[in-house]
């Protein structure tokens, strides 16, 4: 695949996941109640988004450099940051995904270093922009990760934690309907 293509196709994949993220949290009010968990979710949805951000930019202009790598250095910075706060704020965290975290702020710092020096990518047999792309690739892998652990923590009422209503949440009966006419003989 050429790196247009494959610029392209990362592009789309990234908003699209982008988009489905924006349901999930959507459908999970007390994420947003939860300063952790607020925390995380943004967490997946910038794993989703920057990558989609650095691959559109990498589509605009090929034949000025100057256009991708201070884009991916923008997003490289931002991505660096916020996922090292990220690090800060889940020590302690079970799931494999998160626990080694660190490595995203690594290709980000990766991605950056590429974008500031792009000689830095003959190291690898590559030219630039094929470096940074495995470097997409493997952010995209590990935001699935975070998003698979994340979306199997057990429920805050699970947890045992506060009763939504007290933080201003509606209630939400997750019991099932019961049948009208009596059990089923």
């Amino acid at each position: 695949m050429d790196l247009a293509g494959f610029y392209s196709l990362m592009a789309v994949t990234c908003f699209t996941l982008v988009g489905l993220w924006w349901t999930v949290v959507e459908r999970h009010p007390e994420w947003k109640a939860d300063p952790a968990h607020r925390r995380l979710a943004g967490g997946v949805y910038l794993s989703f988004l920057l990558p989609g951000l650095m691959s559109t930019f990498a589509q605009v202009d090929s034949t000025n450099p100057l256009l991708w790598r201070s884009s991916f250095a923008v997003a490289a910075v931002v991505g660096l940051t916020s996922t090292l706060q990220l690090v800060r704020a889940d020590r302690g965290s079970s799931g494999s995904f998160r626990r080694v975290r660190w490595l995203g702020a690594v290709v980000y710092l990766a991605i950056l270093a590429v974008a500031l020096h792009p000689p830095l990518a003959a190291s690898l047999g590559a030219t630039p922009l094929q470096a940074a792309a495995i470097g997409l690739i493997l952010l995209i892998v590990m935001g699935h990760g975070l998003t698979w652990e994340f979306m199997m923590e057990p429920d805050l009422a699970v947890r045992g934690e506060p009763d939504l209503a007290v933080r201003g949440e509606p209630e939400v009966d997750a019991r099932p309907p019961q049948d009208l006419d009596g059990p089923a003989r």
